[in-house]
């Protein structure tokens, strides 16, 4: 009988270097399955609303205090890095950002509600931070492959969630809509049983810190918050204004919502692309086409009519959303020592300057109309573009 030496117990403990398929694609599914649940809250709404007799303000507010978790997220990459937790992170994540996602509607009092969706937003986070690492880590070299497999699944649950969660409604009611989180713990076993443990050759692993996880990432990290901070307007102007601004010029709430849905199906084509094509041709390349494009067609959209609107609208929301995966793989190839924390940075610097984009492109539109700020939110996309000379290799 042949005893393995230590480097070869060692070895086998770790993923090989190419792109494992399934494991990856299992993560994407689980991606999928999670972001359906926080999908549930704008199709509820109006019932929930009902029910407890809410306000418009109230309503929104809900969303608010989801996200407000996502502030969080460098110190929870950090302590999935210090603590070697980001598979069990990704493995309970779904069932616990089910368990109180399937509860809203029979919450009693709108205290309760704002208590679910703000422990359903820390559950979004533990999911959101260390899930991308891991899929780096099954990605080998194809990062920007894997980046976009995973961000595949979280806008499909964002485009088929709504249409899932009235159906959920339409067969169970609101009392018994708790069985849907039957699906979340079905996928946190099947994350169980294909993320195999990591035995990591570092000792009790390192004691890193936020500051050590910016220093390694900042030549990167740097350029990438000034190219999120431009293409925000672009990508908040466009997810939260476009059916407003259809349903105005035509009238028509449902070519509204068509417009909406076009715009995120083409997303979830770009998003699949973009981060394969970077792969092959460069991340820098494909991320210098992509912002270079998407301010030329909302510019397009925002002053044309007929065809040419319309094909605008379709390049813009395969080039505004196709970004993500790559500038998500960039920040994982120079991630070595703290991936997780690095990641975290990444999220709260999108969420915070996208939130911030949303309010400016709200006002701005109050002030000059939605033409002129879908207008303005092009001319600062443009000036993402000088921005990609700063990142290095």
């Amino acid at each position: 009988m042949t005893i393995p030496d230590k480097n070869t117990v060692q070895a086998s403990a770790f993923p090989t270097p190419g792109f494992q398929t399934y494991r990856v694609t299992t993560i994407a599914f689980a991606h999928f399955i999670h972001d359906l649940y926080t999908s549930f809250l704008a199709p509820l709404l109006p019932l929930i609303i009902e029910k407890l007799s809410l306000t418009l303000s109230q309503a929104g507010l809900l969303s608010t205090v989801m996200q407000i978790p996502s502030l969080a997220n460098p110190f929870i990459g950090l302590f999935a890095d210090n603590k070697g937790l980001a598979r069990w992170l990704v493995i309970l994540a779904p069932t616990l950002t089910a368990i109180p996602m399937s509860v809203i509607g029979i919450a009693p009092s709108y205290d309760m509600l704002l208590v679910l969706v703000f422990v359903a937003g820390i559950s979004v986070s533990l999911f959101h931070v260390p899930a991308p690492v891991t899929v780096a880590r099954y990605s080998g070299k194809f990062k920007g492959r894997g980046m976009s497999f995973f961000m595949t699944g979280g806008e499909l649950a964002r485009t088929l969630g709504p249409i899932l969660a009235v159906a959920a409604v339409s067969v169970l009611g609101l009392a018994r809509f708790h069985f849907i989180l039957a699906l979340a713990l079905a996928t946190s076993v099947l994350l169980f049983m294909t993320l195999e443990p990591t035995r990591e050759p570092v000792k009790a692993k390192r004691r890193g810190s936020l500051t050590h996880a910016y220093k390694e990432v900042r030549h990167v990290l740097n350029p990438l918050a000034g190219i999120l901070s431009a293409r925000a307007m672009m990508h908040g102007s466009m997810g939260m204004f476009l059916t407003v601004y259809v349903e105005q010029a035509t009238g028509s709430l449902w070519l509204g919502g068509t417009a909406l849905t076009l715009y995120e199906a083409t997303g979830v084509a770009g998003i699949l692309s973009a981060g394969i094509l970077s792969d092959r041709l460069g991340r820098r390349r494909v991320l210098f086409w992509a912002l270079a494009v998407a301010p030329v067609t909302i510019l397009l959209f925002a002053t044309t009519t007929g065809v040419i609107q319309v094909v605008s609208l379709l390049i813009t929301g395969f080039s505004v959303l196709s970004t993500t995966p790559v500038m998500l793989a960039l920040v994982q190839e120079n991630a070595r020592e703290n991936p997780a924390a690095a990641n975290g940075l990444f999220m709260m610097i999108s969420f915070a300057v996208r939130s911030l984009a949303v309010v400016a492109a709200g006002a701005i539109a109050d002030a000059f109309g939605l033409n002129m700020m879908f207008i303005l939110s092009a001319l600062a996309g443009f000036t993402a573009i000088p921005l990609l000379i700063k990142l290095k290799k």
